[in-house]
């Protein structure tokens, strides 16, 4: 089942190390009057890895709380002080932490401090990465925006304007996170200026909203530019992309028509080149069309009305029509190609451990043996943690072994435990989905015969598409942890013992 060798040791003698190192960790808490290294992470996860290897050696804050989404959480000025303090930063890498946090990490951690993004090699201590696999089964075209090319610089990003639109009617790109609020990013109702853009970092994608106002044919100009943490600019590229929008609006003769799957308005930070990144269904890698080639369809079936809600009124008066693009994944969600979620396998948990280890042993040398202690005990703990989870996992019945989940969190588990992702579907909050979203939901439970499905406690709140079409289906809802902590669950341990519990209990035999 795993793509790994397993310890030959005995479960019984694993679970007995791990309480026995458990109870002689009592002490490794942050704020240790002991401490040697102060260090700041970006996750509670990883926080919680560094304290298990650091023990009273180090003081732990982590920047992104315990409830907290580190894809669109958004950094205080406590946190800037607490980074400005640390020794060593420790972030996952891989583009999962959202861009702000990142930025702050840079401009305000001292020079002398390594800043360490673990996941980045991750398989130089054992661990694997994966492909993001991202399908989420939309009956329209699901656009987002994309950064291509390396820039040169620590925290640099690349910034897109929109500076030109010709059409019938406003285009509003806006982003809703976790908490359903929208944040516009481009509003031509008031005219196009240099607030009319954002940033990512390079090698990300982001996903958003594009709503339209009127049917017909809308030509966006986009411009780009790179920025350094020492507020130099320079400009990139630009190009036009062309919008159908409206099932009776034609598009021009030769052009390839994109009216479904996955896409990214792109820019080449090194090339300057602007195009559109579409998925190719027959190879299965992208495809990079030249923006004046290729048409972006908007069709009727994309029609929603204006949410009543105050803050989604820049779209227009309540109940109006606009022709939307939709999000799909909630939250300011910026990811590169790798899938960042390394640590929901147990065996890569193990492996940001020897990186922790050997990154705490470079930064504090006279603390060397208390470190290799501690890791050494801890990665007997995670040893039997993973064969707990696996062999929890094994009495899943084989034609039950379907996440539909929140949040595109699981791929790792899945894949290390013989599970597989069937779909993670979070419509946009505060808007009503489509008939055809909500059809094409219920209609993949039926298909895969799921028994439950999955909700974050961070985001269940906003999962109300996908309870309610499970409480329509007679399936159940059940609770999974992926990128965060609460009350209840607090720790790694905590939280993969809870997510194999739950995935027993839900996709077992007598679920239904």
């Amino acid at each position: 089942m795993r793509g790994h060798p397993r310890r030959t040791t005995t479960i019984a003698a694993l679970v007995a190390a791990s309480a026995a190192l458990l109870s002689g960790c009592s002490g490794m808490q942050a704020g240790s009057s002991d401490a040697e290294l102060t260090v700041s992470t970006t996750t509670a996860v990883i926080a919680d890895l560094v304290e298990k290897v650091g023990g009273d050696r180090v003081d732990v804050t982590s920047i992104v709380p315990h409830h907290g989404d580190p894809h669109s959480y958004e950094p205080s000025p406590g946190d800037a002080a607490k980074v400005s303090n640390a020794d060593v930063v420790f972030s996952n890498g891989l583009l999962l932490e959202e861009p702000g946090i990142m930025k702050m990490v840079h401009t305000n951690a001292k020079k002398s401090a390594p800043k360490i993004e673990i996941a980045e090699k991750l398989e130089e201590y054992g661990g694997t990465v994966i492909k993001l696999e991202e399908d989420l089964g939309l009956d329209v075209l699901w656009l987002g925006w994309a950064v291509e090319g390396e820039v040169e610089g620590d925290g640099s990003q690349v910034r897109t304007t929109a500076t030109k639109l010709e059409g019938p009617g406003e285009l509003r790109v806006y982003l809703t996170d976790t908490l359903g609020k929208p944040k516009v990013y481009i509003d031509s109702a008031d005219g196009l200026d240099d607030a009319d853009s954002f940033t990512l970092p390079p090698e990300a994608h982001t996903h958003v909203n594009w709503a339209f106002s009127e049917p017909g044919t809308y030509r966006l100009t986009v411009e780009g530019q790179t920025e350094t943490l020492a507020g130099k600019s320079e400009e990139i590229g630009s190009g036009t992309f062309t919008f159908t929008v409206g099932d009776n609006t034609e598009a021009p003769g030769g052009a390839t028509v994109l009216d479904g799957g996955h896409a990214d308005v792109a820019l080449n930070a090194e090339t300057g080149k602007v195009y559109v990144r579409a998925d190719d269904d027959k190879s299965g890698e992208p495809a990079r069309l030249a923006s004046d080639d290729v048409v972006l369809n908007v069709p009727d079936r994309a029609k929603e009305a204006v949410p009543k809600e105050e803050p989604y009124s820049f779209l227009g008066e309540a109940g109006d029509e606009v022709w939307v693009l939709p999000q799909a994944v909630i939250g300011k969600h910026v990811h590169g190609d790798m899938d960042p979620h390394a640590w929901a396998d147990v065996a890569n948990a193990q492996a940001y451990v020897r990186r922790i280890e050997a990154e705490l042993i470079k930064a504090d040398p006279e603390g060397k043996a208390t470190y290799e202690k501690n890791t050494a005990a801890y990665l007997k703990t995670l040893g039997a943690l993973d064969e707990e989870v696996a062999k929890k996992l094994a009495t899943v019945p084989e034609k039950n072994r379907k996440l539909i989940t929140t949040h595109d969190a699981f791929g790792y588990l899945a894949k290390a435990y013989g599970m597989e992702i069937a779909g993670f579907v979070v419509p946009v909050p505060n808007q009503e989905p489509s008939a055809a979203e909500v059809e094409e939901l219920g209609n993949t439970i039926r298909e895969k015969q799921v028994p439950s499905v999955f909700l974050e406690p961070n985001l269940a709140a906003r999962a109300d598409v996908l309870r309610r079409v499970a409480e329509d289906e007679g399936v159940g809802i059940c609770t999974i942890y992926g990128d965060s902590f609460d009350d209840k669950v607090n720790d790694y341990v905590s939280m993969m013992r809870h997510n194999a519990s739950e995935l027993a209990k839900c996709l077992g035999k007598d679920a239904r």
